[in-house]
């Protein structure tokens, strides 16, 4: 079992044994290849969500009447990207084993890996749908093979071909494309196409991972790769909760905030209202 953590997010510090859903934090962002930053995005999500309602007009859902138990950030080391994802997937796999669903917010994109690692050695049929800028589909970047620019592929390596589905995605190098299209769904650019992936997936086990970066920067700024051309918060509010009401999602995270990038705390705003929505969604 484990602690619940001192400053929670927003009305999540309910029980160890009522919740269904756990949230923990990777604050790492060590592989980050434009601007560091995302390691401070989990305390700001956490501390910044007071500045909501827990009550959602959109879903008319109040999470005072759900059960959340948040267990805080991991102190990780955060120059072994290797031992980070060996101490996330070791919290995720508590958490799994409990008979509850982890919910990881980062940090860089790399951190879900140690995450999914869990979720896959408890479903080996899963699935993963991955809201993102970024297709995150190299072999390597500089040489480095744990990297937030390569973390689908090593997700890849796990689940094998065709169960990952990426939305929104419009940047990556050629390559990446080339080797996507025998090995992943991609829709590019948007988000279209998600509820009929939906209706295919059915029951399957499915990892949810959604890159922040997903939106345009003139909605969400604060991110360390920031790419033009991006969904609005609207679109993303109504497909995430669209995933976490129709898919059996059994982990997820929500990654990618870099606070310092944002000095008008916006950015942190945004991802507090998608976490919100996501743990509604899903209760």
């Amino acid at each position: 079992m484990l602690s619940k953590n001192i400053e929670t997010f927003l009305s999540c510090d309910k029980e160890w044994e009522e919740a269904g859903t756990v949230l923990f934090g990777a604050p790492f962002d060590s592989t980050t290849s434009y601007r560091p930053g995302s390691r401070f995005g989990s305390s700001a999500i956490r501390r910044e969500s007071h500045g909501i309602e827990s009550y959602s007009p959109y879903q008319d859902k109040d999470l005072e009447d759900i059960a959340v138990f948040d267990s805080g950030d991991i102190e990780l080391p955060l120059g072994d990207a290797a031992l980070s994802l060996e101490q996330i997937e070791e919290r995720a796999a508590t958490i799994l084993e409990a008979g509850k669903r982890p919910f990881l917010l980062g940090g860089e994109h790399l951190v879900t890996l140690g995450a999914f690692r869990a979720a896959f050695a408890k479903y080996p049929d899963i699935h993963v749908l991955h809201f993102d800028a970024h297709a995150d589909l190299r072999d390597d970047y500089l040489g480095v093979q744990l990297s937030h620019a390569c973390v689908l592929r090593r997700c890849w390596e796990l689940c094998g071909d065709g169960k990952i589905f990426q939305f929104g995605i419009r940047s990556g190098d050629r390559e990446e494309f080339r080797w996507g299209k025998d090995h992943v769904c991609t829709h590019k650019f948007d988000l279209h196409g998600l509820e009929e992936r939906l209706e295919q997936l059915g029951d399957t086990p499915v990892y949810f991972t959604l890159d922040l970066d997903v939106l345009d920067p003139s909605v969400f700024p604060g991110t360390g790769t920031p790419e033009p051309g991006g969904v609005s918060f609207e679109e993303l509010r109504k497909a995430v909760t669209l995933v976490c009401q129709r898919a059996n999602v059994v982990a997820c995270d929500v990654n990618e905030l870099s606070p310092p990038y944002d000095q008008s705390g916006v950015s942190t705003m945004v991802a507090c209202k998608i976490v919100r929505e996501m743990l509604l969604a899903l209760s």
